[in-house]
C-alpha cells in the first residue's frame, strides 16, 4: 500500500508530516494551540483545547476525513489542572462518538506556554 503524507497550507516542518495515510488509516501528528505561529490562549486551557482541536480537523480535513473518524485520541497534557479545560471540549467534539483515549501528564512541550498536544487516528474507507 501506498503511504500519503499531507501538510495543510502553512504547517509544513522539517522532518515530519502532519499526516500520513495508508489505505484507510489516518495518523495526526501531535497538535497543540498554534495560530499563524503564535500559542493561543496562554494559560487557559479551553482555549488551548479549541485551538488543538480545530488544528486536528484541518489536518484530517485535507486527508479527507473528520472527526467522526476517529478512532484514537492520546493528549498529553503538562499540568492536571488543564484536564477540565481539555476534557471539556474532547467530550463535546466527541459526544456521539468517542474514540478509545489516553491522557498522560508530561513535564513540558516543545514551546512555552503550550498546556496540551493531542494526537489522533483516524480510520475511514473500506
Amino acid at each position: 500500500m501506498e503511504v500519503e503524507r499531507f501538510n495543510p497550507q502553512g504547517t509544513k516542518f522539517r522532518g515530519m508530516s502532519q499526516a500520513t495515510k495508508v489505505g484507510g488509516r489516518v495518523y495526526v501528528s501531535g497538535q497543540v494551540a498554534l495560530k499563524n505561529g503564535a500559542v493561543v490562549g496562554l494559560g487557559d486551557a479551553k482555549a488551548q483545547a479549541e485551538q488543538t482541536f480545530a488544528n486536528i480537523e484541518s489536518v484530517l480535513d485535507e486527508v479527507g476525513a473528520k472527526l467522526s473518524d476517529v478512532v484514537k485520541l492520546t493528549g498529553f497534557l503538562t499540568d492536571k489542572d488543564a484536564y477540565g479545560g481539555f476534557s471539556e471540549v474532547k467530550n463535546r467534539l466527541f459526544e456521539n462518538n468517542p474514540p478509545a483515549s489516553t491522557v498522560v501528564i508530561v513535564n513540558d512541550l516543545l514551546l512555552p506556554g503550550l498546556l496540551m498536544e493531542v494526537e489522533v487516528e483516524a480510520w475511514f474507507g473500506d
